[in-house]
């Protein structure tokens, strides 16, 4: 038996200690506060795309967050200031040749920031951190994403369009019913991510609104929302937003979730009731990303898979 032995060769533990401490340089260098927050929560994320993992304490059921997110905001709402956190998460379910069950997300907030001034600092860092840095990133509109990789508007087209193009580009898919959310992520996945230049990152920002998540959305003709996702070497790397500060509306968008949920005979997640409760008191303006930092070591080490970018992937945990 050699399961006890670390999936990552020790060089790419040693440049992943590397990566790590080049990290912490550039949000000292830059004044932001190292942060901790639980693991275990009494609330858990409700997005029906996202399933937590349980565990049972004495008083009752915790679960293992999906993202350091909702604390840290409850922190920024408590007069913090610029914050960051190396968080160790959980998400059931997902675990593969670009995903493991517990990962490490490297989260970030700047308070009077919006997306596009963060997605100036996130370019940054993957200049600080990284040996060998990138090319100038790229930037996409969704629309413009969408219309130069799969040849069509994704606000104006209807469902019939969506399908025609599926078929048009070699996917034959027939039971995603009628939800325009659910074709465009089909075409984002299958048909535009893999035809993004994999030598530069790629920002994809200005999302339909009602892909928003956390995200504020802006007014115009069609509504977006303000949020991003960056991608590279055929991964996606960070997804940011320029944050909702409205409790009132994101109240509405938890209840909206779990209403999808339980659609899809998913359970009822709890509602952060303290999350809720900070953004009453006031969430400062602010802007916020999640950073697969396994992923960025893949990058980093040239490797493929992400257990060879970790000490122990979930199957030798």
């Amino acid at each position: 038996m050699n399961d006890w032995r670390p999936s990552a060769s020790m060089a790419v533990l040693q440049l992943r200690a590397r990566l790590l401490n080049r990290t912490r340089a550039f949000f000292e260098a830059r004044g932001a506060l190292e942060v901790e927050t639980p693991c275990l929560s009494a609330a858990a994320n409700p997005d029906p795309h996202i399933e937590s993992v349980t565990a049972r304490v004495a008083d009752g059921v915790r679960y293992l967050h999906t993202s350091p997110e909702f604390p840290m905001k409850r922190l920024l709402a408590a007069g913090s200031g610029d914050i960051w956190q190396l968080a160790r998460v959980f998400r059931a379910g997902e675990a593969g040749r670009r995903h493991n069950p517990e990962f490490t997300l490297l989260e970030w907030y700047r308070v009077g920031w919006d997306h596009h001034r963060l997605m100036d600092e996130v370019e940054n860092l993957l200049r600080a951190v990284l040996a060998t840095p990138p090319e100038p990133a790229r930037r996409l509109t969704y629309r413009d994403a969408f219309v130069q990789g799969a040849g069509i508007d994704p606000f104006a087209a209807s469902v019939a369009d969506f399908r025609t193009c599926a078929r048009d580009h070699g996917i034959d898919v027939t039971d995603l019913g009628n939800e325009p959310d659910a074709w465009r992520n089909l075409l984002l996945t299958h048909v535009v991510e893999p035809g993004l230049p994999s030598d530069t990152p790629v920002f994809i920002h200005d999302w339909p609104a009602s892909q928003a998540a956390l995200a504020r959305i802006r007014d115009g003709n069609p509504p977006v929302a303000e949020r991003f996702e960056l991608f590279w070497q055929g991964m996606e790397l960070a997804n940011g937003y320029h944050e909702l500060t409205d409790p009132g509306e994101q109240r509405r968008r938890f209840a909206a979730e779990n209403r999808r949920r339980a659609e899809s005979g998913l359970p009822i997640m709890p509602v952060d009731e303290r999350l809720l409760a900070a953004l009453d008191h006031g969430l400062p303006d602010c802007a916020g990303v999640a950073l697969g930092f396994d992923r960025l070591a893949m990058i980093a080490a040239g490797v493929d898979d992400i257990r060879e970018a970790m000490a122990f992937d979930w199957s030798r945990a």
